[in-house]
């Protein structure tokens, strides 16, 4: 008996925030996003997986410059280098193919450009990894053909898994926890194949596992998203952030498969959203609760001001970036945004 260990890091949306010309001198949060990152890679660096699997998104958009994707995957080189092989799916973020593909290139880094399948050797046993870039549309109805696609039936292996970056019925999101159901974008879950010992999944930035779908029934596999390494959107202020290290057991006598899986979280800032009814109030009134209620937050906050009520345009001058960045501590980051609110000219 043997143990193979997979570090699984997700949606990790480098470039966020991180302008290589800013026009402004503010806190900015890309290297947040890079920070978090290296510290997911760490036990691949120091040698306690054998593999890294990325389920997906490592750069914020499709449209980067050359020098972001030098960035993004410098760290995964070092993985590489190490002789931890990293896979890595395409996601919806990357439109399903790493922009300026040839900076990505490693014989260590593996990408899952189309479909097909990976073999993980190990002294401990092998592993099978099959999977596909991003499908925008329709892939509750390509999912079967693809999986087939990857060719995972013609490999020998101790153990199968499957990496997607898509969203699997049953996942959920958001502060109302919303969770997907029948459209033409999610994976029906009963779809997923009993040969599998996991699905490694991206694209959710919630961590979770779905054991069962959703009228409680089994999976025939374990559907795992890390989550995203830091908080994208308010949306997801109250979720821990953090990577999966999944261990799989090869038997040589008998079905292998996934045997312990635990999540490691990343240290996040804490996310703010402070509401401000401005009806009636000057630019002075409104400086002041500003900066009352500033002082009572962690001063490294990431702060929402949502502005309800009808502001004159004198008030509303209290609420332009310059003067809000002003009253802040420099650690923090703020934004405003009116909410049902309507300017009016002084009479």
């Amino acid at each position: 008996m043997g143990i193979i260990r997979i570090l699984l890091v997700a949606d990790t949306h480098l470039g966020f925030d991180l302008p290589f010309r800013p026009r402004i001198q503010r806190r900015r949060r890309g290297p947040e996003f890079f920070a978090n990152f290296e510290r997911a890679l760490r036990p691949a660096l120091n040698g306690e997986v054998d593999a890294v699997v990325h389920g997906g998104d490592v750069l914020y958009r499709s449209k980067v410059p050359a020098h972001l994707v030098e960035m993004a995957f410098e760290p995964l080189k070092r993985v590489a280098e190490t002789g931890v092989p990293i896979y890595l799916v395409p996601g919806n973020h990357e439109r399903s193919a790493i922009p300026h593909g040839h900076l990505a290139q490693h014989l260590g880094i593996h990408l899952f450009d189309r479909p097909r399948t990976f073999t993980l050797q190990t002294k401990q046993g092998s592993l099978a990894l099959a999977g596909f870039p991003f499908v925008r549309r329709g892939i509750r109805k390509q999912f079967p053909a693809l999986v087939e696609q990857t060719g995972w039936r013609l490999k020998e292996a101790d153990a199968y898994v499957l990496c997607v970056h898509q969203s699997v019925d049953g996942a959920t999101v958001g502060p109302a926890s919303y969770t997907f159901r029948y459209a033409h974008d999610v994976i029906r879950s009963g779809d997923i194949l009993a040969g599998f010992a996991a699905v490694l999944a991206g694209h959710i930035h919630r961590f979770q596992v779905l054991t069962k779908d959703r009228k409680g029934r089994p999976l025939q596999a374990p559907v795992f998203y890390p989550g995203s390494v830091e908080r994208t959107s308010f949306a997801e202020k109250d979720e821990p952030k953090g990577y999966l290290i999944l261990e799989f057991e090869t038997l040589k006598t008998s079905t292998a498969g996934l045997i312990n899986w635990t999540f490691h979280k990343l240290p996040t800032r804490p996310m703010v959203q402070l509401d401000l009814q401005a009806t009636g109030m000057n630019a002075s009134q409104i400086e002041s609760w500003i900066q009352t209620r500033l002082f009572a937050i962690p001063p490294d906050s990431i702060v929402k001001l949502k502005v309800h009520g009808r502001v004159s345009e004198a008030a509303a001058a209290a609420l332009r970036a310059p003067v809000l960045r002003a009253l802040a501590p420099d650690t923090m980051n703020i934004d405003a945004r009116m909410v049902g609110s309507a300017y009016y000219r002084n009479r």
